[in-house]
């Protein structure tokens, strides 16, 4: 197993689809791109992620893997499940050739937004870099951060 990619564990209930590989967390600007609007479009391409970091994370996803959708900004919360469609693929908007984007599909909305200092409240997700990098983009979680999270929306 590469150390890049989060621990595989069996498929999550309710939605999230069937072999689930890996798990991360997506931030988007709900002015810019919202959750709701990945509902009502179904699926995206995952793109304008330029920072390196956040580059390897995306080159480490697979189809199958699930995502929690993430609210920047003032929201500042995991507000929807989705997951990954399509594995990375160079990103055409980019001039150098070297980063690449994911499509995801949306999954169901969380039955309770889970705020960041509902997150940072939890011991497990004490050494994320959710937390200790908090501008980045594309966040790896554990099967037990996804748990976590998902129990404290109330699912």
């Amino acid at each position: 197993m590469s150390a890049d990619r989060p621990p595989r564990a069996p498929p999550p209930p309710d939605g999230m689809g069937d072999a689930i590989t890996g798990f991360w967390l997506l931030k988007t600007e709900p002015d810019e791109y919202s959750f709701d609007d990945l509902l009502r479009d179904g699926a995206t391409a995952w793109d304008g992620v330029r920072n390196a970091t956040a580059q390897m994370h995306l080159r480490a996803m697979a189809a199958g893997d699930a995502c929690v959708i993430y609210h920047t900004g003032e929201e500042r919360r995991a507000v929807g499940l989705a997951r990954v469609e399509r594995a990375p693929y160079p990103d055409p908007a980019d001039p150098t050739g070297k980063a690449v984007l994911v499509d995801v599909r949306a999954g169901e909305r969380l039955a309770r937004p889970v705020s960041l200092e509902q997150l940072k409240a939890l011991p497990i997700f004490a050494e994320s870099p959710l937390l200790r990098i908090g501008r980045l983009s594309v966040v790896p979680l554990t099967a037990e951060q996804l748990a976590a999270l998902r129990q404290a929306a109330g699912g």
